[in-house]
Parts: structure tokens; sequence; C-alpha cells
């Protein structure tokens, strides 16, 4: 997963290089991300596009003919065609991924989630946005899950940062402590 997450990461910045070139990184992360997602939900396209036993050259003209109805940019398709010419058509999900982590990080953007128990307010939402935006140092954009399993209580998780508040979490640690007071 490693290497992929490499790959993935030279194929993201050389196109944010030329997103930003060009002034349409954001768009392109549009794009990216639409052509990444349609291809998550269309399981069958998706194998029609990748899959060796179909010939190639139909394969790459499935694939443009899918950029066209999409109507991406000129720059998309043709970065789309050489993943495909590279062998590296089945990672546009993952270079989508770090392609969005890289512009957010140039436009000083992190992005949080939050699962919490039950449902939570705008206020609630918005103390958790504004005190991760302190903790960062960057403008935080949040997006909420619900789990009833936590009970009750938060997890956030930030980039590689978990702050868990979650009541199951509190639970399983008081259970820890107190098999451990027992064993002395």
């Amino acid at each position: 997963m490693k290497k992929n997450f490499k790959l993935a990461r030279r194929y993201a910045k050389a196109l944010l290089l030329i997103g930003r070139e060009e002034g349409m990184a954001e768009s392109y992360r549009d794009e990216l991300s639409g052509f990444a997602d349609m291809l998550e939900r269309e399981k069958e396209l998706f194998s029609a596009i990748v899959n060796p036993v179909y010939d190639s050259a139909a394969r790459r003209r499935v694939l443009s003919g899918v950029a066209e109805a999409m109507k991406l940019s000129k720059v998309m398709r043709s970065f789309l065609l050489l993943l495909f010419d590279k062998g590296r058509i089945r990672d546009t999900a993952a270079i989508s991924e770090v392609y969005q982590r890289l512009v957010d990080e140039a436009k000083g953007v992190a992005r949080a989630e939050v699962t919490a128990a039950t449902e939570l307010t705008v206020e609630t939402v918005e103390k958790i946005r504004s005190g991760l935006s302190r903790l960062t140092g960057k403008e935080v954009l949040v997006d909420v899950r619900r789990d009833p399993s936590l009970i009750g209580g938060v997890v956030t998780r930030i980039g590689d940062l978990v702050l868990d508040g979650s009541i199951r979490t509190q639970l399983l640690n008081l259970k820890e402590s107190l098999k451990r007071s027992e064993a002395v």
C-alpha cells in the first residue's frame, strides 16, 4: 500500500502542478473526484476499463467516451488517458484522494471527520470546527457522521490525529483499568 501511496502522490503532484499553472487546481479536483466516484459506483464500467481480458484499444475508447460524456476538461481527459496508458487507471481513487489533500494543503484547509452517537446541533459542530481550526491553524471543513455504537460522546479524526471522547472508549478504558487493578 505504501508503494501505491507514493505512486498516487507522484501523479497527483504532477496534476497539481498543471492545475496551479492554469489556475484550474480546484476544477481538476472536482473532475477527478467525480470520475473516481463514478468508477466506484459503476463496477461494470470499472471492469470494462481495467480488465485486461478486453482489448486495450477498446477499453481506451470506452474511457475516452466516458470522459467526453462527463464533459471533462481536455487536461483531465489527457490525464486519465495517461493513467490508462501507464496501467494506473485502477489507481484513480487513490490519486484523487491524494490530489484532494494536496489542494487542501495548498489552500490551508484541513478536513475533519466527526463521528457522534447522536445528531449534533449546528452550534456544537461549529464549536468543534473552530476548536480544530485553532488547534491546526487551518480552516477546517467538518464531515459529521452518526454511529450509535459510540453510546455517547464524539470521535474526531483530522489527518493522522484521532481525538476519541466516546463513552464506548471510556468504558473500555475503565474495564482495562479494573482488569489491571485485579491482577495486582
